[in-house]
């Protein structure tokens, strides 16, 4: 190609956003919120950002159309299905725009999201044939959008990506290259591929989606068994329907000190968050706070499980984490981070204020702990994950679901959460204390820790 393509991605959501350039301009697709990225490679590459691409209203991120579009003046383009309320250029089928050589032609792909679209490249310089597609979250390198974000919707979206993937995306030329707007550990799909890129004539071979001819076969698979979907993807598509508000006119976090800490937390409008390492917050943290690991997947679980209309503040082991937290919350459209401890839990308890605590379990611990019959070992992790393997006579309730659920375990009974590797877990340990569980104890190493130390043959 005749044409510069470059690829951000970013971890734990495992969303993939390009730059796409000719000579002078560029365009972005679907760009992630914290849009410097963005602007350094163009101004590097010496280019103009005159074009930004929303392939749809992505559900498991806050996009960055608005703050670029903000910065450099670029014309947003978006699904006119998806009525946005923002200033932007609506596209639909058939619709052709270019930069410099490159023409973009847009297809209108329904299925993953009631509005999505793809944009594929022909680069003029060449020929009149389709070089490359964006193809947003409708086809992925393995796997296809899930259609299951829209309550009662499910098998009439799968019915229409069916329709969208054998009528329009396996239309492209076999050799066009395919760019998907997310990757493997993104939970907009099921069985996502490790590639980053693919071609349609590899994808057609090789997906198991799209290896499925039979429409009713091919709505039962996405309709089942799919993985549970986090708090944040609804509200997500709405914010990015709306616009977000833009990243320069939202406050920083206060640094407080524990007296100024103690009183916003008790105003009946807060929440406290620790981001320390799991083994550092069962140490000792501030009563009823959330524990989300900085460590983990820390954007996703917190979308998960915080309450969007309360303040936050965040307890940490440093200001850089504070900084990174902050991005990460926006990332989901968490904006309302008031401040952070000032010296953390050492300043907290030179005040003489209380700390709770979570004793963390060695594999030994837990092994020899659950021997007590009155011991519930759960198992935090997803079903599919604790379908694979488990430890037997542990019960599996998903850490998310903790905040409903948690009404299936007696408080009386001693609890020791369990997950991968320990972060979850601590998550799941969080929540059950400020249901009023007294006894609940944190396995440190997860169940891979346990199978490490021989406890558990997975065969």
């Amino acid at each position: 190609m005749n044409i510069l393509v470059k690829q951000f991605f970013i971890e734990k959501i495992a969303h993939s956003s390009y730059l796409i350039g000719g000579k002078k301009t560029c365009a972005i697709v679907d760009p992630a919120r914290d849009v410097e990225r963005y602007i350094e490679s163009a101004k590097k590459e010496g280019l103009k950002i005159t074009h930004i691409l929303e392939t749809h209203l992505h559900a498991d991120f806050v996009s960055g159309h608005i703050d670029l579009a903000g910065i450099t003046g670029a014309d947003i383009y978006a699904p006119s299905a998806g009525k946005c309320e923002f200033d932007h250029i609506p596209v639909s089928d058939n619709s052709v725009f270019s930069l410099e050589d490159i023409e973009f032609h847009v297809s209108e792909t329904p299925g993953h999201t009631p509005e999505s679209v793809i944009y594929s490249v022909i680069d003029k310089s060449r020929g009149d044939e389709p070089v490359a597609v964006f193809t947003g979250d409708t086809l992925f390198v393995g796997d296809v959008g899930r259609p299951d974000l829209f309550p009662g919707m499910a098998e009439e979206l799968a019915d229409k990506l069916f329709s969208s993937i054998h009528l329009k995306v396996e239309k492209l030329p076999d050799e066009c290259l395919v760019f998907p707007a997310h990757g493997a550990g993104s939970l907009c799909g099921k069985s996502m591929g490790a590639m980053k890129i693919s071609t349609i004539g590899y994808e057609k071979k090789y997906n198991g989606a799209l290896l499925i001819k039979e429409k009713d076969e091919f709505i039962a698979s996405l309709t089942t068994d799919m993985p549970p979907a986090p708090d944040h993807f609804g509200r997500c598509s709405q914010i990015n329907r709306e616009g977000p508000g833009k990243i320069s006119n939202l406050p920083s976090p206060l640094e407080l000190t524990p007296d100024e800490f103690y009183k916003k937390m008790n105003d009946g409008n807060t929440i406290v968050v620790s981001i320390r390492d799991y083994a550092t917050f069962g140490g000792q943290h501030i009563p009823g706070s959330y524990h989300i690991d900085i460590n983990g997947n820390f954007s996703t679980f917190a979308g998960w499980v915080l309450p969007p209309d309360k303040d936050i503040l965040l307890v940490s082991d440093n200001p850089v984490q504070v900084d990174e937290a902050v991005l990460l919350l926006r990332r989901v459209g968490l904006d309302r981070t008031y401040g952070y401890l000032s010296g953390g839990t050492h300043a907290w308890v030179s005040q003489g204020y209380k700390t709770e605590h979570v004793h963390q379990l060695s594999p030994y611990e837990v092994y020899e702990k659950i021997k007590d019959r009155n011991v519930l070992l759960l198992d935090v992790r997803g079903k599919d994950e604790y379908d694979a393997f488990h430890v037997k006579g542990s019960l599996n309730i998903m850490a998310m679901d903790l905040r409903t659920r948690y009404t299936e375990i007696d408080p009386k009974r001693p609890v020791i959460a369990m997950c991968r590797t320990g972060h979850r877990s601590s998550l799941a340990c969080s929540i059950l204390k400020q249901k009023g569980f007294r006894e609940v104890y944190n396995a440190a190493g997860g169940i891979t820790g346990y199978i490490a130390a021989g406890f558990l043959k997975t065969g």
